[in-house]
């Protein structure tokens, strides 16, 4: 896989595909991670003296504008984390593009408007796809691949464009396909692996996987309740997939034959309904073990001494890495457990990964030092299906 330092891009059109796809409170960004992991590609080709054209989706509208969707915001604060004025074109490959681009010069940057305005993006017909595809070719000379967030994706900016111009990795998606290497490949042991969040289902492929891989797997988050529902516990109201019983089963007993530890919690915090994110109001929760869980309570965090187990689970590993929040983290109430997580990988001497999604978010909305992570990746579901051993269209693309 070719890198930027492969490619002559002076004076040259440079077609970066970001992954940009921040949340959005309104017009104001309320995590700008994405951004700043992608800041220093733009940056160095920039400064090489490319003209960069920027492109990068954001939520899912339906194939047409919708102003809710709008990158302008990106384009502001992209241009005050890279210090130079970011252009806007108000579409992707329409008049405003063309127009923006032609006047760009040497070292200037500009971003286009959201990818998933075009119905050709994100099509399964090969066709549509490519003939978007053609169109935004016209606007470049060059294109570097750096949104790792949607590689797992195959559309047309990600997939069929890197086809129809000589590309090459940005530094980001060098970055992050090392570190799965780490662990994947030459893995220091022990190698433990956190999963959370909210449904088993995500997480199947992953499991399966790593279950040839790792040497210990702790659960949390919704998932948690469905691995315990398999162990014939009572989980009362909790987030629960019964269809995913059986292939949960199958999961523990491979798990104890090959000598896989499966880590699952011992308290839990519950109440009677799920807490109002947008207030923040008292919840009340009280702990229960996790084998007791009340018919008329949901789990919604790890509890206290879930928490301590958790931490002396990866206070001797070698490797972590973690996917998915162990509890609705976004309240006060029910963030300790990830927390606790969080504060774990800091205090283990292992290399530590966070991957992606809620996880980065919540490391960040916690307030912690995200420099003193091994890694925080930009994709969650990339990294995952990374883990799975799935080829991934994106990095595919950049291979040959």
């Amino acid at each position: 896989m070719k890198t930027i330092d492969d490619l002559d891009v002076a004076g040259r059109r440079v077609f970066v595909r970001a992954d940009l796809n921040v949340p959005l409170d309104g017009d104001t960004i309320t995590d700008d991670g994405r951004i700043r992991a992608v800041a220093p590609t733009i940056a160095k080709l920039a400064e090489a003296g490319a003209k960069v054209v920027v492109a990068s989706h954001l939520g899912r509208p339906k194939g047409a504008p919708d102003p809710a969707f709008s990158l302008a915001p990106v384009a502001r604060r992209l241009g005050e984390i890279i210090g130079r004025p970011v252009a806007f074109a108000t579409d992707t490959v329409g008049d405003s593009a063309k127009a923006t681009v032609a006047a760009l010069g040497d070292g200037e940057v500009t971003l286009l408007e959201n990818l998933r305005f075009n119905a050709g993006e994100t099509s399964k017909d090969d066709a549509e796809r490519g003939a978007f595809a053609d169109r935004l070719a016209e606007l470049a000379d060059l294109y570097v691949g750096d949104g790792f967030g949607a590689v797992h994706r195959k559309h047309a900016s990600v997939y069929d464009l890197p086809a129809r111009l000589p590309h090459a990795a940005g530094g980001l998606i060098a970055a992050e396909v090392e570190v799965l290497k780490k662990l994947t490949e030459d893995v220091r042991r022990p190698y433990a692996v956190v999963l959370g969040g909210a449904k088993v289902s995500d997480k199947l492929g992953v499991i399966d996987h790593l279950l040839e891989k790792a040497d210990r797997i702790l659960i949390g988050g919704g998932m948690a309740y469905t691995f315990l529902k398999a162990q014939g516990h009572e989980v009362g109201i909790s987030l629960l997939q019964e269809d995913q019983i059986p292939a949960v089963t199958e999961y523990l007993r491979r798990a104890e034959e090959r000598g896989v530890e499966f880590v699952l919690p011992v308290d839990v915090l519950v109440a009677p309904e799920f807490p109002d994110l947008k207030t923040k109001a008292p919840a009340n929760p009280r702990t229960v073990p996790a084998d007791a869980i009340p018919a008329d309570q949901q789990g919604l965090d790890i509890g206290p001494e879930t928490r301590k187990l958790y931490a002396e689970k990866l206070a001797d590993a070698a490797t972590v890495f973690w996917n998915g929040p162990m509890g609705v983290f976004e309240h006060p109430d029910y963030a300790d457990g990830t927390k606790a997580v969080a504060q774990a990988l800091l205090d283990s001497p292992a290399f530590t990964v966070v991957g992606g999604g809620d996880s980065a978010a919540a490391v960040r909305i916690l307030g912690f030092d995200e420099s003193a992570y091994g890694h925080i990746s930009t994709g969650g579901g990339a990294s995952l299906e990374y883990l799975e051993g799935k080829t991934l269209p994106g990095l595919a693309a950049l291979e040959d």
